[in-house]
């Protein structure tokens, strides 16, 4: 059975706020929900390609989510890649569950 569509909430955070460096905790606070693959959760912030990458291996190790978060958290990464260029294969978030 196919999954749902879900649609990304994901939104490219300002030119300002990008950064691939580690974000302290002051800078992780300020960033919008949107930043994050788990929105709700805040969650794996993605405000560059290297973070896109940490998302997507780290994504089987996110506790205390749904399996909808996760079906958010996927299409919000895939949009994040597009937005750095990183390069993603899999197809669904069942593909990152190792």
């Amino acid at each position: 059975m196919a999954e749902p569509h879900v649609s990304p909430t994901w939104k490219p955070p300002p030119q300002d706020e990008q950064s691939s460096g580690t974000l302290d905790a002051a800078e992780r606070n300020a960033l919008p929900d949107s930043a994050f693959a788990f929105p709700v959760q805040r969650k794996e912030p993605m405000t560059s390609a290297s973070h896109v990458r940490d998302a997507l291996s780290r994504f089987d190790r996110v506790q205390d989510v749904t399996d909808a978060d996760r079906a958010l958290a996927f299409e919000n990464i895939r949009r994040a890649a597009a937005h750095f260029d990183v390069d993603m294969t899999e197809q669904s978030w069942h593909d990152l569950m190792h």
